[in-house]
């Protein structure tokens, strides 16, 4: 009797929530407010970081900054400001650091209050082949990428339980749906952000807490200069994404409280590709677009060179 109850009200809840995503295909979700939240950013010092700054500030959010890079960050502040933004605090915070995380985030709790909607967005990508990666670079890729996500959290999701209200929104990628040869590291700490931020979810759902709502945003590689010098063979069929496109979209992810967000729209149909063609036939296409060799002239974002070489020099 148990599962024949079990599986009518699974069957119901089922048809329940298929029909009601067909109506919102059709009729987009209301988009909730986010004036007056407190929203956190993490790597806003430049790139999708500042463009998401800007465009929070115009919709009269507080914002909260973090960034290794002060001048970068003082930066985004004062365009956040110029931009509407009436309360706007820039810290600075190594992400790599669990210790430096949970500093700043106290600092934070006292100073601004608690965090409503939080952003993990820093990221690093070393962009060398598996064997030539120093491990350090490796570890340091997984700090930032992933382990920084768990120490964001942990601080700030106690909050966000104790009110019932709150937003974790992780920036993973597609290549933390795919693996692409040259960004071993990367796709590793991408992988794992994805499956962490997605654990949450199915966490919080266990315990009830459906008002934390969760966004994980997988783009493609964005112009911001992270991958400068990547290409595909083809790049009118899979070009670099441009900035303010994704800010756009994620800020429309957050306010529909959209879970999953791949970008661009062809990423999809090639998503279920690799789930039902052989191995081959996926590396035959990964070689028609050019993505097998697309971190062959890769050069990365100049400034993010200069700590690498540093930071390899003090591991020599």
């Amino acid at each position: 009797m148990d599962t024949f109850t079990d599986t009518t009200v699974f069957l119901g809840k089922f048809l329940y929530y298929f029909l009601e995503s067909l109506v919102y295909k059709i009729i987009p979700k209301r988009k909730k407010k986010v004036a007056g939240e407190i929203v956190l950013i993490t790597g806003a010092g430049h790139g999708l970081g500042r463009e998401l700054a800007i465009k929070f500030a115009r919709l009269g959010a507080i914002l909260v900054l973090w960034d290794i890079y002060t001048e970068g960050n003082e930066e985004t502040s004062r365009l956040a400001q110029k931009n509407g933004g009436v309360k706007v605090f820039a810290y600075t915070c190594d992400c790599s650091n669990r210790q430096e995380i949970y500093r700043v985030a106290e600092q934070v709790k006292k100073e601004v209050g608690d965090v409503t909607i939080l952003i993990n967005n820093a990221g690093i990508v070393s962009g060398k082949p598996f064997l030539d990666i120093p491990d350090h670079m490796v570890e340091k890729s997984f700090l930032i990428n992933t382990l920084s996500h768990f120490w964001t959290y942990k601080a700030f999701l106690p909050a966000m339980i104790k009110a019932n209200h709150g937003h974790l929104v992780c920036i993973s990628s597609v290549a933390g749906l795919c693996g692409i040869g040259g960004l071993s590291d990367y796709c590793g700490s991408k992988f794992a952000a994805f499956g962490f931020a997605e654990s949450i979810l199915n966490e919080l759902h266990s315990q009830d807490r459906n008002e934390i709502k969760t966004t994980i945003i997988c783009p493609y590689f964005i112009k911001t200069g992270m991958f400068e010098g990547c290409k595909t063979k083809y790049p009118f069929l899979l070009p670099q994404l441009e900035q303010e496109y994704v800010a756009q979209t994620i800020i429309k992810a957050i306010l529909e409280d959209q879970v999953y967000v791949t970008m661009p729209k062809l990423t999809y149909p090639l998503l279920v590709l690799k789930q039902i063609m052989s191995v081959k036939m996926t590396l035959a296409l990964a070689d028609y677009l050019g993505i097998t060799h697309s971190m062959d002239s890769f050069k990365g974002r100049a400034n993010e060179n200069d700590v690498q070489a540093k930071s390899e020099e003090k591991h020599q």
